[in-house]
């Protein structure tokens, strides 16, 4: 099976983002280790995050183009979060809390729509999934507008606000790779002449589901590590 040369550059920057942001997540958190994967974690993500934009929009995949937009944000936000400094902020996040205003309502308002069809999906989407996805994006516009008005988050809340929109950029990631259409993961890896020889258990809903919602309980326990311990006095994000 051969790929377009822009499939292949969103597929390789999408596996990089994979492979660093669980490497990022599992080096102690201000390390060397942690800052350079997590470097090559934001690359690959913003990069991925463009490429699937441009093709969800070429393949008239509404979708898609919100999902590849909503991950940048969520990615290019989480990166300025850790370079900036304790109350911190700029014009630029003004513009920025736009970005999933504007992709909340209209999630929102597209959900409803379907309701009122009497479907219960939208090209294979579940309309549970677009309701949850909508909220989501009006709770990161709600955060950007709250750290606006207060000038900036300090200390934990600003840990907190980098590790969530990482984790949740992650989380959107390896939801498109694993749960994504015609077994994505076989596909790669029978490209490359692996699939065949691997277990069909490495290729079971079951695991894919798992590795899926792994970001979100990684997400999970640092935002609790660091909002309601002192663990967050030992961190420095440095990206």
């Amino acid at each position: 099976m051969s790929y377009s040369p822009i499939l292949a550059v969103h597929i390789c920057a999408g596996s990089l983002g994979l492979l660093s942001g669980t490497a990022a997540m599992s080096f102690r958190k201000g390390s060397p280790r942690h800052v350079l994967t997590g470097k090559v974690f934001v690359a690959s993500m913003l990069t991925m995050a463009v490429v699937a934009v441009y093709l969800a929009i070429a393949r008239h995949q509404p979708n898609n183009i919100s999902g590849g937009i909503l991950t940048f944000y969520l990615i290019g936000t989480a990166w300025l979060t850790a370079r900036r400094r304790d109350g911190e902020t700029s014009r630029f996040d003004w513009v920025a809390l736009l970005i999933p205003l504007a992709l909340g309502i209209f999630t929102w308002m597209n959900g409803l729509k379907v309701v009122r069809s009497g479907a219960s999906s939208q090209d294979g989407v579940p309309v549970g999934m677009s309701f949850f996805m909508g909220s989501v994006m009006l709770l990161a516009a709600t955060g950007d507008v709250r750290m606006l008005l207060r000038g900036g988050v300090l200390g934990a809340k600003r840990i907190a606000r980098h590790l969530w929109r990482m984790c949740y950029g992650l989380f959107i990631a390896a939801g498109s790779f694993f749960l994504g259409p015609s077994n994505r993961p076989q596909r790669l890896l029978s490209t490359v002449g692996l699939g065949q020889h691997l277990s069909p258990v490495l290729f079971s809903t079951t695991l894919y589901l798992i590795l899926t919602i792994l970001p979100l309980i990684l997400l999970i326990f640092w935002l609790v590590r660091v909002r309601f311990t002192n663990a967050y006095r030992k961190i420095e994000i440095r990206n």
